[in-house]
C-alpha cells in the first residue's frame, strides 16, 4: 500500500517512477554513510547513474526485441550497436569483426598499466513466432528475442555509456558485441577473427540472463558451467516393401527403433553416474504411407557434456551402437558426427573476481558461487578456450522459459547488469 501512495504522489509530480524505485536503494545507503551508520548485512548497491539510464537501456532492449534478427544477419542490430557507441564516445569503433560483430574500445583514465578487459554480449535472435502480446512484440515473422540477447546487448551499452563517461579505470574496456551465439558459432568467428590479438584482450567475461533465477541474484561456478554440444545423424539404409510381407524386407524402422532404445544405455550403464551426459534423439524420418516399409530411416539428435573425455567416448559409442544394431539387421548406415561448441570453462582466478564484483553489487546471500552447470551449449566457449575467464547467470526472475515463444527479458535486470559490467571493469582495473 505504502508503494502505491508513493508511485500516485511522484506520477503526480511528474517524477519518473521506474527510476526513482531503482535510485532508492542507493539514495539509503549513502544517508547511511554520511551518518557513519551501516546497516547489518549491507552491500553496495547498484551504480546511481545505472539508475537515471534504466528508461534509455529499456528503450534500446525493447527496439532490439522488436526487430530481431538472426545469426549473422543481424545488420539492423549491429547497425544501432555501432551508431550508439560511437554517440557515447568511445575511442574506437570497429563493425564486421565476425561477420556482423562490433567492438567498441574506452580508454580509462587512471593511471596504472591495466590491461584489456573485453566484456561480450550476444546479439541474435530465434527462429520463434513470439506469442508475449507485449507492446514491443517482434514485427519480424517467425524471429524472436527468445533468449534475452536483446537484454544483453543493451545492458551493455548502458555500461558502455557509463564507462564512457566516467573512465575511473586503467587500461581499456573491450565491448563486444557478437553474432550468431544461436548454433552459429559467432563467438569463433570473432576469434578466427583475430578479436582477442587485435584489441589486445588479456581477460573476457560473459553474462547470460536465468529465468528461475530471482532479479538480483547472481549464480557462476568455476569449471564447466556449460555443456559441449554435438549432433548427429544417422541414416539406416535397408530393403522396402509390402507391410504384409515384412519377411521380404530389411525393415530400417525396426533398426532405428532399437536404436533409439540402445542409446540411452550409454547414459545409464556405459557412463559413470557422476558424469554428466545427455544424448536424446530428437527427429525420426521414415515412410509416407500404412502398407509400405521404407527403404530409409532417418533420425538426429544431439549429445551433452561437460568434459572432454565424456565427449569423446559418447561419439565413439553412438556410432559404434548404430553400426552394430545395422549389421545384425542386414543392412548400411550411415553415420555423420557435428561437433560444435566446445564445454563453456571458467577460469579459477576470473571466477573469483566475477564472485567479488557480483557481490558488492547484490550482496554475498545473492550470489551462489557453487552454482550446479547447466547442459545448455554456449560459445563463449571459444572466448574462454583464448582467453582467462568467465561466465556468468544473472537471474531473469519468475518468467517464462528460455526459447520457449511466451519470453520476454525482464527490464528489471537492467541496473543489476549494468553495475556488474562497470563495475567488473572498475575493480579489477582500479
Amino acid at each position: 500500500m505504502l508503494r502505491m501512495a508513493i508511485t500516485q504522489v511522484l506520477a503526480k509530480n511528474g517524477i519518473a517512477v521506474q527510476a526513482f524505485w531503482h535510485l532508492l536503494p542507493e539514495v539509503a545507503a549513502n544517508w547511511c554513510h554520511h551518518r557513519h551508520w551501516k546497516p547489518a548485512g549491507a552491500n553496495m548497491p547498484i551504480i546511481n547513474r545505472m539508475a537515471e539510464l534504466h528508461d534509455d537501456i529499456s528503450a534500446w532492449r525493447r527496439d532490439f526485441h522488436s526487430d530481431p534478427e538472426i545469426l549473422y544477419e543481424v545488420r539492423n542490430t549491429a547497425a544501432k550497436v555501432a551508431a550508439l557507441l560511437r554517440e557515447f564516445g568511445c575511442d574506437e569503433v570497429v563493425e564486421g569483426i565476425g561477420q556482423t560483430g562490433v567492438v567498441g574500445v574506452i580508454c580509462g583514465n587512471r593511471p596504472g598499466i591495466g590491461g584489456n578487459i573485453g566484456l561480450r554480449a550476444d546479439m541474435d535472435a530465434l527462429p520463434i513466432a513470439e506469442e508475449t502480446g507485449k507492446p514491443w512484440a517482434s514485427k519480424n515473422p517467425g524471429k524472436m528475442h527468445a533468449c534475452g540477447h536483446d537484454g544483453h546487448s543493451a545492458m551493455l551499452l548502458g555500461a558502455a555509456r557509463y564507462l564512457t563517461e566516467t573512465r575511473n579505470f586503467s587500461g581499456k574496456a573491450v565491448v563486444i558485441f557478437q553474432p550468431a551465439e544461436e548454433g552459429g558459432a559467432g563467438g569463433k568467428a570473432m576469434v578466427d577473427d583475430g578479436l582477442m590479438e587485435r584489441f589486445n584482450v588479456e581477460e573476457v567475461y560473459g553474462m547470460h540472463n536465468l529465468p528461475g533465477l530471482p532479479v538480483g541474484h547472481f549464480s557462476i561456478r568455476s569449471g564447466p558451467i556449460m555443456a559441449s554440444t554435438d549432433e548427429f545423424d544417422i541414416t539406416f539404409r535397408g530393403r522396402g516393401g509390402h507391410a504384409a510381407m515384412p519377411h521380404q524386407c530389411l525393415d530400417p524402422i525396426a533398426a532405428a527403433a532399437q536404436c533409439i532404445q540402445a542409446l540411452q544405455t550409454i547414459v545409464s550403464r556405459q557412463t559413470n553416474p557422476v558424469e554428466s551426459v545427455v544424448v536424446s534423439v530428437t527427429q525420426v524420418h521414415a515412410g509416407n504411407t500404412h502398407n509400405v516399409i521404407p527403404d530409409i530411416a532417418f533420425m538426429n539428435g544431439t549429445f551433452r557434456t561437460l568434459g572432454n573425455q565424456a565427449r569423446v567416448f559418447t561419439a565413439r559409442r553412438i556410432e559404434e551402437i548404430a553400426r552394430g544394431i545395422a549389421a545384425t539387421n542386414g543392412m548400411d548406415v550411415d553415420f555423420v558426427h557435428y561437433p560444435t561448441y566446445p564445454v563453456t570453462f571458467n577460469h579459477e582466478n576470473q571466477t573469483a573476481k566475477a564472485v567479488m564484483v557480483a557481490t558488492a553489487i547484490a550482496g554475498e546471500a545473492h550470489v551462489d558461487g557453487q552454482a550446479q552447470p547447466l547442459l545448455g551449449g554456449e560459445d563463449f566457449s571459444y572466448m574462454l578456450e583464448r582467453r582467462p575467464g568467465a561466465f556468468i547467470f544473472i537471474g531473469n526472475g519468475d518468467s517464462a522459459g528460455l526459447h520457449t515463444p511466451r519470453y520476454d527479458f525482464n527490464d528489471e535486470v537492467i541496473p543489476f547488469g549494468t553495475s556488474y559490467w562497470a563495475k567488473l571493469v572498475e575493480t579489477l582495473r582500479a
